[in-house]
C-alpha cells in the first residue's frame, strides 16, 4: 500500500474511532452528571481534580478550563496524594477522580481517604463496573468501545472522552453560573484574547489633537491638517463643529488622479459623507470587525455627538487583535 494512503487512512479511522466515542457519551448523560452539576454549583468548596498518567494530564486541563470559566479548581496527583497532598482536599470539596478502568492500585489507596475526609467523590470513569464507580458519589460515564491504539493500549480514545466530557462539564457549569464575556475577560487580561474582550476604543485613541477641518477648507489646509495630525484623514465638520464626512490621504490621491485643477477644490468636494463611525466606548474588536466588514482601514470614534478621534487598523494591530 502507498505510505501516504497508509498514513491518510490512519489518521481517518483514528479521528472516527474518537468522534463516535465522544458521540456516545451523549447516551451516557444521566441524573448523575446533572446531580454533579447542581452539587458544584451549590457548594461552597472547590473542585478537586486527580488523576494518575495520562488522566493526570487530562485533569490537568479540566481544571484549566474550569478556573478559566468561573469555577475554582485545583489538580492533585494521585500518586502525591497519599504521600501527603491530601491535605490540600477540604470536606466541602468535590473530589473528581479520572481513570479509565477505576482498579489502579493508587485509585483503591487514595479513594478510602478521600470518603474519610467527607468530600463529595465524582468518577469520571470508562469502566462504570470498577471499584471507583461503586465508591463514588456521582458517576461520569465515560465508556468507550476500544482505544484508537491497534493494540487497544495507548490511552486515546479514553483520555479524548474524558476530555471531552470535562469540557462538558465546564460549560454546564459556566452557563449555569451566568458567566459572561465580561466575567470571562476578568480570568483572560493577557494575550490577544484578552484584549479582544476588554480593551476600548478609547483606549486606543491618540492623546494628540483631533484632526479636523471645516466643508469650505481648501485643499492646502486639507493636507496641513492630515500630515501634521499623523493620523492619515480628518474630520469635516460644519460650523457647529458636527462631523459631515472625512478626508483620507487615500482620497487625496484618488482626486489626483482625477483632475489636477486643484485650485478651488474644498474639503466638501473631496470628503467621503457619512463616514463609517464608532462609540469611544466599544470594544476594539468590534471596530475590527466592522473595518473588515466594510473594507475601510480606520473609523471616526464618537463622544456622543462629539468626535473623539479616530481609530486606525494600525492600533489594532500593534495591540495585536488583528
Amino acid at each position: 500500500m502507498n505510505l501516504a494512503k497508509n498514513i491518510k487512512n490512519t489518521a481517518a479511522r483514528v479521528l472516527q474511532n474518537e468522534s463516535e466515542a465522544i458521540l456516545r457519551l451523549i447516551d451516557y448523560l444521566d441524573g448523575d452528571f446533572e446531580a454533579c452539576v447542581e452539587r458544584i454549583l451549590t457548594g461552597k468548596g472547590r473542585v478537586v481534580i486527580t488523576g494518575i498518567g495520562k488522566s493526570a494530564i487530562i485533569a490537568n486541563k479540566i481544571v484549566a478550563t474550569l478556573n478559566s470559566t468561573g469555577t475554582p479548581a485545583v489538580f492533585m496527583h494521585a500518586a502525591d496524594a497519599i504521600h501527603g497532598d491530601l491535605g490540600m482536599v477540604l470536606e466541602e470539596d468535590v473530589v473528581i477522580c479520572i481513570s479509565k478502568s477505576g482498579n489502579t492500585s493508587e485509585i483503591k489507596v487514595l479513594v478510602p481517604l478521600l470518603k474519610k475526609l467527607g468530600s463529595v467523590l465524582v468518577a469520571l470513569v470508562s469502566n462504570p463496573n470498577s471499584y471507583l464507580a461503586d465508591h463514588a458519589d456521582y458517576v461520569l460515564n465515560a465508556s468507550i468501545g476500544e482505544e484508537a491504539c491497534p493494540h487497544n493500549l495507548a490511552p486515546t480514545t479514553s483520555t479524548t472522552a474524558h476530555l471531552a466530557l470535562g469540557d462538558a462539564l465546564a460549560v454546564c457549569l459556566l452557563e449555569a453560573r451566568g458567566f459572561s464575556s465580561d466575567d470571562f475577560a476578568k480570568y483572560h487580561p493577557g494575550g490577544s484574547l484578552g484584549k479582544q474582550l476588554y480593551l476600548r476604543v478609547d483606549d486606543l485613541l491618540s492623546s494628540e489633537q483631533i484632526p479636523k477641518v471645516k466643508e469650505d477648507a481648501g485643499l492646502a489646509e486639507v493636507i496641513v491638517e492630515i500630515s501634521g495630525k499623523r493620523l492619515g484623514a480628518t474630520a469635516v465638520t460644519d460650523e457647529n463643529d458636527q462631523l459631515l464626512g472625512i478626508i483620507t490621504d487615500g482620497d487625496l490621491r484618488r482626486m489626483l488622479q482625477k483632475t489636477l485643477d486643484i485650485q478651488n477644490l474644498q474639503a466638501k468636494d473631496i470628503m467621503t459623507r457619512n463616514p463609517k463611525t464608532i462609540s469611544k466606548d466599544e470594544y476594539a474588536i468590534r471596530a475590527l470587525n466592522m473595518m473588515r466588514n466594510h473594507n475601510i482601514t480606520q473609523l471616526v470614534a464618537m463622544d456622543g455627538e462629539k468626535i473623539a478621534g479616530f481609530i486606525h487598523i494600525h492600533e489594532l494591530m500593534k495591540e495585536g487583535i488583528v
